[in-house]
């Protein structure tokens, strides 16, 4: 005790504002279960691992700790498991978190020494039960793991309150329901606006209606529809579904709205699935069971290099990611192999929570050590515990320090929304990068970085390259070089076919497109015709031709499969086809040699210039004429057209409409000094937010499309290299503003397929992420904390591949 009070200098009591960290080690993932416990620095509040805590007294000198210890209390062996009711966890009639309970005990240990002293104890100072008290009564930095429910919330329809219902006269029987334009019996939404009995949207798989609902959207703009085979007593399950705001809604007026058509909903009986109860079912078809291995007998796997990760709430894509990432011998080599955590604890500031090399070095460790990668046991199949089946699994590491601090600079990732995995490999790479600005040497991100090389040529025959680096290379996927089209013409007849029920036709296998990976790698090569291409050899605007390849190869080829596009209405959508990956690619062809001999460099002006004298950019004539006939004031006409720079009619329409009252619409045009880029139109910027997409990505996406908003909108889809943070949007990339990196690796280019991220869902920011890795020459699934045998890798179903050059 006197040892103690010698040492109360070194003590605090925290304050409000003082991150208490008392759940996991900062530089490993022990926790207070784990063998030793877990200390807690009574002065820094930061806590350390049995192994680890001397480390800290070496560092910092700081002798006093809480020593937090929990021990599991037995369970009895007749406690009954209910059985669940909903597909749903921690609601009524869900899932049950069968936790075991734990005996938590405290002590005051002083370093070196490892002294203790009981706590709770009177005879302890006041001023270390003061801090300690503290310590237990604080949440703790580090973020509790919370159950998040799959019950999905509904939102109350803005549209609701307000709705107003056209007398029609009509009366909706409680039966014999049929679309009002075509045969379907099913599937059928009720208009609560005028009436209209139509069917729903098709799916993919030519299932579902033919569109006439959401046609008749389109054409009256009457915003809400009920699907009628969801009516029963109970109208809290019904399905109303608001297409202005594209999701399924709550509408608290329901009652009312079906009573103005004569509908006693009391009598009638739920006969179809609602859209949420679907999705619920679609969560078990092909794609989620193929993907995850779902129905198969895996081997769990334990042991180095096969621990999983802790889902802290819809973060798949990062495990998925970070799995395939410390596969790679640059992440191995940096953050474990030659780099333990004592130093990289050493190198660390005060926090080393807050440090990401700290934090890789830590995760790197929990991946591939195996420390924290043994079985468990867990009930498998519900009923009582006696006679219950069970099988090995394993905790996982919950990676909270890592997101912590990858996600400080990037306010999406910290949120628990689901999240783009090729945008976080990015960032990460990003992120890493610029922590090795002064030691390049060691810069892991290296290994996958490669330089492309554009070439250009207008129709005077000369040339221009730029070039620029790049850590993946995104692919188009070529639906027409599908290898199995007559099985798909087949389908598509059968889909065609409107004798079928829709019970019937699922019944039969789904088809998709078969595209080599080839195909793919050879449309990113394959000459394309930019428009509107300024040539400074003619000093006019034409067509050239550009093609591309690749100057460098990198160890590590990431390959990003484009299956997300835009169709008609903006609407993104996800393409349902396969890739066939082969086991080994070369890409050798693809190599860009630069300038060729007898190639002629396109002037990096018009040599006929006088730039002192300024030069008209005309206004297209069709389209101020169209616009003219409409009535609108000629002068206004040709402003619209030279500031969308004469993409078309429409566009023109659009900014003449937005700008009929602008204070200098009448004024003359004044015509500047040549400018070759094409004004940035604020509407179209907005636009763009709208969908989602960064502003300083808009305007980037705008200026490389000459302001058209649909090819905008594919450049993004097609450069999602654009969202990294280290990107300037405002700095032309040419070969006269980025030189070739010398140390950027550089080899033969025969690759070996090493692992995938694979994606279920209709959008990138929902579904479930999972990754499949080759390790030891076999395949191993890394689905959130579950790592098994892979006996059946969906190498087709891919979203991201990884490939690591072969030298063989």
């Amino acid at each position: 005790m006197e040892l103690l009070r010698s040492h109360l200098s070194r003590v605090r009591i925290p304050e409000p504002t003082n991150r208490i960290y008392k759940n996991e080690c900062c530089v490993s993932f022990d926790t207070p279960r784990s063998d030793g416990g877990l200390y807690v620095d009574l002065s820094s509040f930061l806590a350390f691992g049995k192994d680890y805590v001397g480390w800290n007294y070496e560092k910092t000198g700081n002798p006093v700790y809480l020593h937090i210890e929990q021990k599991i209390i037995p369970a009895p062996d007749d406690r009954p498991l209910k059985k669940p009711t909903i597909l749903a966890i921690g609601v009524e009639g869900g899932f049950v978190n069968q936790e075991p309970e734990y005996e938590e005990t405290h002590h005051i240990v002083i370093l070196p020494d490892y002294i203790a002293l009981q706590f709770p104890s009177v005879e302890l100072p006041e001023k270390v039960r003061l801090s300690v008290d503290a310590i237990l009564l604080s949440e703790g930095a580090e973020r509790k793991e919370q159950l998040a429910s799959w019950a999905t919330e509904k939102k109350k329809s803005d549209y609701a309150l307000l709705l107003e219902q056209i007398n029609n006269n009509v009366i909706i029987p409680p039966s014999g329901w049929k679309c009002s334009k075509c045969d379907k019996t099913d599937n059928l939404w009720l208009n609560l606006t005028d009436g209209m009995i139509l069917c729903g949207r098709r799916n993919w798989d030519g299932s579902g209606g033919n569109d006439h609902a959401f046609e008749h959207y389109r054409e009256k703009k009457y915003p809400l529809a009920v699907k009628l085979g969801t009516l029963s007593a109970d109208l809290e399950k019904s399905d109303v579904f608001s297409y202005p705001e594209d999701e399924t809604v709550v509408d608290p007026l329901l009652a009312q709205h079906l009573a103005f058509f004569g509908i006693d909903f009391s009598s009638l009986q739920k006969t179809e699935m609602t859209t949420a109860e679907k999705e619920l079912d679609q969560n078990m078809n092909f794609d989620w069971n193929r993907i995850q291995e779902s129905g198969q007998e895996l081997e769990p796997l334990f042991g180095q290099g096969y621990t999983g990760l802790v889902n802290l709430g819809n973060s798949c894509y990062m495990s998925s990611t970070m799995q395939v990432v410390f596969s790679t011998r640059s992440f191995i080599t940096r953050y474990y192999a030659e780099q333990n955590l004592k130093s990289a604890f050493e190198l660390a500031p005060a926090d080393p929570t807050l440090d990401l090399n700290m934090q890789l070095t830590k995760l790197g460790f929990g991946l591939l050590s195996g420390k924290y990668s043994s079985p468990t046991h867990e009930v498998e199949e519900l009923g009582h515990a006696k006679g219950a089946s069970s099988v090995a699994k394993q905790e996982g590491i919950p990676p909270r320090m890592f997101k912590t601090v990858i996600a400080a600079s990037h306010p999406e990732f910290s949120s628990t929304r689901q999240q783009d995995a090729l945008e976080f490999f990015l960032h990460l790479l990003d992120q890493v990068e610029q922590t090795h600005a002064r030691k390049a040497e060691l810069d892991p991100s290296r290994s996958f970085k490669f330089f492309i090389e554009e070439r250009l040529q207008c129709p005077s025959g000369k040339v221009a390259y730029n070039k620029r680096a790049d850590y993946i290379l995104s692919l188009n996927i070529p639906l027409t070089e599908a290898t199995n089209k007559e099985q798909l013409e087949a389908y598509n007849k059968l889909k065609a076919d409107k004798s079928l029920t829709e019970e019937e036709f699922t019944n039969h296998e789904i088809v998709r497109p078969r595209v080599p990976l080839e195909a793919c790698l050879k449309s990113f090569s394959e000459p394309e015709e930019v428009h509107d291409f300024y040539s400074t050899a003619l000093d006019a605007r034409t067509t050239a031709i550009k093609t591309a390849g690749l100057t460098t190869f990198p160890d590590y080829l990431v390959l990003h499969m484009r299956k997300f596009v835009l169709e008609e209405g903006w609407v993104p959508k996800k393409l349902d086809v396969y890739i066939d990956v082969p086991d080994i690619i070369d890409i050798s062809h693809m190599r860009s040699k630069g300038i060729q001999s007898g190639e002629e460099l396109l002037p990096e002006k018009a040599s006929n210039i006088d730039e002192t004298k300024p030069i008209q950019f005309v206004p297209d004539e069709d389209i101020v004429s169209q616009l003219a006939v409409m009535g609108f004031n000629y002068l206004h006409c040709q402003k619209a057209a030279i500031k969308t720079s004469n993409i078309g009619v429409e566009e023109a329409m659009n900014w003449l409409l937005s700008h009929m009252n602008d204070p200098d619409i009448d004024d003359p045009i004044h015509y500047g000094p040549r400018d070759t880029t094409p004004p940035i139109d604020e509407t179209s910027v907005a636009t763009l937010i709208s969908f989602g997409f960064q502003e300083t990505v808009a305007r980037k996406a705008l200026k490389a499309s000459g302001g058209n908003i649909e090819m905008a909108a594919d450049w993004i889809f097609s450069h999602p290299e654009a969202t990294s943070t280290s990107m300037d949007t405002d700095v032309p990339i040419s070969s006269s503003t980025l030189a070739i990196d010398t140390k950027v690796p550089d080899g033969n280019g025969r690759y070996k397929l090493l692992g995938l991220v694979s994606h279920i869902g209709s959008s990138i920011h929902c579904g479930h992420y999972v990754a499949h890795v080759r390790k030891e020459g076999r395949w191993v699934i890394f689905n959130d904390s579950k790592v098994g045998a892979s006996a059946d890798p969906p190498l087709d179903m891919g979203y991201v591949y990884f490939f690591e050059r072969s030298d063989g």
